[in-house]
């Protein structure tokens, strides 16, 4: 029935102020109230559709996303938005589309790789749209391996122009979104080269397209890459390929913040650190942190509302089934991925907070902290991604068979979410840099040069490579205290052990190759333990609301002890906790279980999801999904015609025993 809440009871057992964690959530009632508004004037308005974009052919869907693109842009002038609201409104839009590499890295590069005057030049034409661009930097052959790139752009002094070139099939640029059929420039990477010497990788302001036909301009090859996994999903995006075929470019329009290039082909360093390229990354990194808990919390939604409405079993003199949530199978799978969300959350808090940091200590030249932040962001941004594929995945398997349907919502979300996994660092290959660093921390201990940030753990090593963790009973792991040194000893000891291990090559090179995979682990225990000590950061903090700490509290619980028996190998191979303390961590995360139970719908509405950004029909506010699963098949083009097209053709002469004389 429609009008009808089938999840009403549900929200009753809610033990919390359900609009205090809101606030809490969003960071801000300033942000929470501009994020309602834009969710909401997206949801109202039918241009924003999207039930059908799982049905859409390939070419459709481009189109219709680019129809959404410019309404979008159109609301935002029409209504005045502010930055923080536009980007709100095209974020609950909910389509990848060529804007967001527009405004997320176009826009970004040069802003901290333009020089004053190039700023000056190119940020009012892309803030007005009056060009659209890209940024190609990954290329056929290498894409984590920046400093192979392959692109050219070679100094010619007699014309003061860059000639860039696509010298191999691999050299060709591969993936970049909007590039395949929208963006009018690029921000390209290549070697520099001047006069045979090669300067390293450095970014180009160059037009691909003609302003009035939209053609490619002359040696430029630019075209899409093809239909990418999923239904609908990435598919709204043009990622593309691009080769040069000696296309001259103004010696202005090298991005010059850092690097200088005169008339006679000299280069200058400016005063401008070149470690200021890494607070962008630091700043690309928490927005994709942020990116992971919204994804997860989508998912989580979805499977909790499902969990609650869908019954199986159990049915006591003809009674009702028992609700699948109430099994403690699907707690135990679902419950860690709620407080995950909420874990990623509030690191993604502290990531921003670390943004604003490293920004206002460049300026002063101060570098003390960026080596840390820079593995710290690509630790989280490994660790979060990779937890929120796997979790969303999980959801999926949590709504049984219907989890497996478009109208689901799950299965495009999880398609445009993986590639998170891969983009702005392989996630394997970002572990690898965070190994480097802690084994470099390690063999720095006792020097007199103490380990910083999330690293200053470390210079407790000798108390944390002897400690004995002090639980005795169940309730002794609600201490903070006792979770977070039966972390930080496992996370010393784990990269102690492989510094150690390390060693016994004559090489650390072949070591470190040979280790890889144990290295990886070492960092994957790193970046849990920022997440732990974030969580109980926030829970420093006062946090207003009827309840709203209490629960939170028992979120991290889940969280902590979720990995802590997860993980228990390594817990007890370093000896950070003995088998009975493993054993009473376990019986401690039922009971948290049965805490969060009758707060789990509560929990996810505090997310503040409308049923349009949800896109999903088992994840409904009201719960009503069997009348609007039903529906939804309906809407499918396959039952547009009730005899199916091809039935003369192929099923009749089948039945008849006429397929010889069909026209097969």
């Amino acid at each position: 029935m429609e009008g009808v809440d089938y999840l009403a009871d549900e929200r009753r057992k809610a033990e919390f102020d359900v609009d205090s964690m809101k606030i809490v959530w969003a960071g801000s009632k300033h942000v929470f109230d501009v994020v309602d508004r834009m969710s909401k004037l997206v949801a109202a308005d039918p241009v924003f559709r999207k039930d059908d974009r799982t049905m859409l052919s390939r070419k459709d869907l481009f189109t219709t996303s680019l129809k959404k693109s410019a309404h979008a842009f159109k609301r935002m002038n029409e209504l005045n938005l502010t930055y923080e609201e536009a980007t709100e409104l095209r974020f609950f839009v909910d389509e990848p589309t060529y804007t967001d590499l527009h405004w997320g890295m176009f826009v970004t590069a040069i802003k901290g790789q333009g020089a004053d005057e190039q700023q000056e030049k190119w940020l009012p034409l892309a803030q007005t749209m009056q060009i659209i661009g890209c940024y190609a930097q990954t290329e056929l052959g290498h894409g984590s391996n920046v400093q192979g790139l392959e692109t050219t752009a070679t100094f010619d002094s007699k014309t003061d122009e860059f000639v860039l070139h696509s010298p191999t099939l691999t050299s060709s640029k591969w993936w970049p979104g909007g590039l395949g059929k929208v963006s009018t420039h690029a921000v390209v990477y290549a070697r520099l080269l001047i006069e045979g010497q090669d300067h390293g990788v450095h970014g180009f302001i160059v037009q691909l397209r003609s302003l009035e036909d939209h053609l490619p301009l002359p040696g430029i090859t630019v075209g899409d890459i093809g239909t990418k996994f999923g239904n609908g999903a990435y598919n709204t995006m043009d990622n593309g390929v691009l080769r040069f075929n000696h296309v001259r470019i103004p010696r202005n329009q090298m991005l010059m913040r850092v690097l200088q290039v005169s008339k006679e082909g000299k280069c200058t360093h400016s005063d401008v650190p070149r470690q200021l390229i890494y607070g962008t990354m630091v700043y690309v990194r928490q927005k994709i942190v942020k990116d992971a808990s919204n994804a997860l919390s989508r998912a989580v939604t979805i499977a909790t509302r499902y969990s609650c409405v869908r019954r199986q079993f159990g049915s006591q003199n003809g009674g009702p089934e028992t609700q699948v949530i109430d099994y403690k199978t699907q707690q135990n799978r679902l419950f860690p991925l709620l407080a995950s969300a909420y874990a990623f959350r509030f690191v993604a808090e502290w990531l921003q907070w670390l943004y604003g940091d490293v920004t206002d200590r460049l300026k002063v030249n101060d570098f003390s902290t960026l080596q840390e932040a820079h593995a710290c962001t690509a630790g989280l941004k490994s660790l979060t991604t990779s937890a929120t594929a796997d979790a969303i995945e999980e959801c999926r398997k949590l709504c049984g068979g219907h989890g497996y349907l478009c109208s689901s919502g799950l299965p495009e979300l999880f398609a445009v979410y993986i590639p998170a996994c891969t983009y702005e660092g392989d996630n394997v290959v970002l572990l690898l840099q965070v190994a480097r660093h802690l084994v470099k921390t390690v063999s720095q201990l006792g020097s007199g040069r103490q380990p910083v940030g999330t690293t200053a753990y470390m210079g407790r090593a000798e108390h944390l490579m002897q400690c004995r963790c002090r639980v005795k009973k169940a309730e002794d792991w609600l201490n903070p205290s006792a979770i977070l040194e039966a972390f930080e000893a496992r996370a010393i000891r784990m990269a102690v052990s492989s510094a150690q291990s390390l060693g016994d090559f004559p090489n650390p090179e072949e070591g470190f190759a040979e280790l890889s995979a144990d290295l990886a682990e070492v960092a994957i225990a790193h970046c849990q333990l920022i997440v732990v000590s974030k969580f109980i950061d926030k829970l420093k903090q006062e946090i207003p609301g009827k309840g709203v700490k209490q629960q939170l509290v028992v979120l991290y619980n889940i969280y902590a002890l979720s990995l802590l028996h997860k993980h228990q190998g390594e817990f007890l191979a370093t000896s950070s906790i003995t088998t009975e303390q493993a054993l009473l961590a376990t019986a401690q995360l039922r009971n948290l279980y049965s805490q969060v139970r009758p707060n789990a719908v509560a929990l996810v509405d505090s997310f503040n999801y409308t049923d349009h950004y949800l896109g999903s029909v088992l994840g409904r506010y009201d719960g009503n999904v069997y009348p609007k699963l039903y529906e939804a098949a309906w809407k499918d083009p396959l039952n547009d015609s009730v005899v199916p097209d091809g039935y003369v053709e192929y099923i009749k002469p089948l039945l008849q025993n006429n397929l010889h004389l069909s026209r097969l």
